[in-house]
């Protein structure tokens, strides 16, 4: 009897934000979930704690809604998932859609995830390396392990590529010496 690969586990987020070529972008959405238990919503899907989770409440497919106010260029998404802690509530099978609303949502990724534990990471690129410009994202789960019927979300990153201006980065300058740079040209 052979057993299937692990889904590996990704790198922390954080370390991707510390390269300074992307930043986190979830607070500039509004999030919305297709159902929750009382305790267990948006705030502890977005909390940074590894401990707290989303637990849907309601038949397949769970959703998380993320909504932006305007157009924006989304590179890579992130999920937290854990098997060892969340066993049947773990997501098995994930769709990623993009679009400008519910209602025209396209599917850009699907994700076969097996025993997952760690930061899944999902490019949200085109064939061309191209991040996504979108003004919503949903994230459906289609099924979970052992065929549970709930679902468990530790945490969601979204991740947007940090743009060089025409006048170069400032990784390390306050805003004062900006203005001051600002003020010599």
């Amino acid at each position: 009897m052979t057993t299937p690969n692990k889904t590996p586990p990704g790198a922390d987020p954080k370390q991707l934000e510390r390269t300074g070529t992307v930043r986190e972008i979830g607070s500039q959405a509004v999030w919305s979930l297709s159902s929750c238990k009382p305790g267990f919503g948006v705030d502890q899907l977005r909390d940074d704690n590894l401990e707290t989770y989303w637990q849907s409440d309601g038949s397949q497919p769970h959703l998380v809604n993320i909504q932006f106010r305007r157009k924006t260029t989304v590179k890579t998404l992130c999920i937290y998932a854990d098997y060892k802690s969340d066993e049947s509530y773990t997501p098995s099978k994930i769709s990623v859609r993009v679009g400008n609303n519910f209602h025209n949502l396209q599917e850009i990724r699907q994700l076969e995830l097996v025993e997952p534990s760690g930061w899944i990471h999902v490019p949200l690129t085109d064939n061309h390396k191209k991040p996504t410009r979108t003004f919503m994202i949903q994230i459906a789960v289609l099924a979970n392990h052992q065929n549970g019927r709930d679902t468990h979300m530790r945490q969601i990153k979204i991740y947007t590529p940090v743009e060089e201006s025409s006048i170069g980065r400032f990784p390390r300058c306050t805003t004062i010496d900006f203005m001051m740079y600002r003020s010599i040209r």
